[in-house]
């Protein structure tokens, strides 16, 4: 009874394999497995009803040797599965080029991006240019020419990225150094916006990362005034936020403009009139950006004469942007890829 049933798993084996030789298809592939181990009506379950035709003594070795040929079934219907479903990548598959194409969500841009070409396109019509800079930076660019002495605590490793082992490398805690950079290579007049990331050794909480974006303005020629920034900026408010906008200026302090302002706009949501504002808590007005004219000593250490020629410049981040204009309450939820949250954009 062994041997009859050794002779007769071999050639279950042997017609099994041609089968699998002559697979065409995943429908092909799904039926050959039903037939092989279904549990009702396979091959491998008749050959365990058979087992009662045994006699004690030998049910032992013949459930071994329909037990190794089962084992022998998964694995090598493993395989072939592995191989149709491509799971390993180079795995070769099975189309059907006569079907209808899959429908594909359409893509789109994330939110900071989104942001960061909306603010690139509204300056590039008023004539900027775009200067993009090294992440990796020189503490001479990030803050000595910016009129940040040695003394500054924005200098402090503890609130800046400083490269082990080099006292002059550091990852840039703003993109002002491009104006440096741009204003060391170029002769007024210029203008020019740089966009890029910037680090700080900040925790990470609902409005601070250690990594963000920024995108940063500066216009260098002669004759130029106040109010040149706050036309400039009224532009691009207007033009970025609505029409109907509102800016207010209110003194600030910033190492490399002098004088200097913190810029806030009118609540493009409820205008000041809802105690209940989402975007403005019921006090009328944002914080946008910081700005003001570009300080005569910057401009001394850049070889530009600063009785010939002055400027102004201005800096907001893109995350901060882009959680005003949409009331995004958090700014962790811009990182966390959740579909739900960025699919509602673009």
């Amino acid at each position: 009874m062994i041997d009859e049933l050794k002779k007769e798993i071999e050639g279950v084996k042997h017609s099994f394999l041609k089968e699998i030789e002559q697979l065409q298809s995943p429908e092909n592939f799904s039926a050959l497995k039903e037939r092989y181990l279904s549990r009702k009506k396979g091959v491998i379950s008749s050959l365990l009803l058979r087992l009662k035709e045994f006699a004690p003594a030998e049910k032992p070795q013949a459930g071994q040797a329909i037990n190794v040929f089962k084992a022998f079934i998964e694995t090598t219907l493993a395989g072939v599965e592995e191989k149709l479903t491509g799971s390993r990548g180079g795995a070769e598959t099975w189309h059907d080029h006569s079907l209808p194409a899959s429908a594909l969500p359409i893509g789109r841009f994330h939110l900071i991006a989104s942001i960061k070409q909306q603010i690139e396109d509204l300056f590039l019509n008023l004539g900027y240019e775009i200067a993009l800079g090294p992440e990796v930076e020189l503490a001479d660019f990030n803050f000595t020419k910016l009129n940040i002495p040695e003394h500054h605590p924005a200098r402090d490793e503890q609130d800046t990225f400083f490269l082990e082992g080099h006292d002059e490398l550091l990852l840039r805690t703003h993109t002002s150094p491009m104006q440096v950079r741009y204003m060391l290579a170029h002769k007024p007049p210029f203008k020019i916006i740089s966009p890029g990331k910037a680090f700080r050794k900040d925790d990470p909480d609902a409005t601070h990362s250690p990594c963000f974006h920024q995108v940063e303005g500066l216009l260098v020629d002669r004759g130029i005034h106040f109010s040149h920034l706050k036309g400039t900026l009224e532009a691009f408010c207007r033009s970025f936020y609505g029409p109907d906008i509102v800016l207010r200026f209110r003194p600030g302090y910033f190492p490399f403009t002098e004088p200097s302002a913190e810029v806030d706009i009118s609540c493009f949501l409820c205008s000041g009139g809802r105690s209940d504002c989402r975007i403005c808590k019921g006090s009328g007005w944002l914080e946008i950006l910081g700005s003001g004219m570009v300080h005569p000593q910057v401009l001394r250490n850049c070889g530009i004469d600063p009785d010939e020629y002055s400027g102004f410049a201005f800096g907001m981040g893109i995350e901060r942007v882009a959680m005003v204009k949409y009331g995004v309450p958090d700014l962790r939820l811009l990182y966390e890829n959740d579909l739900r949250l960025l699919g509602q954009f673009g």
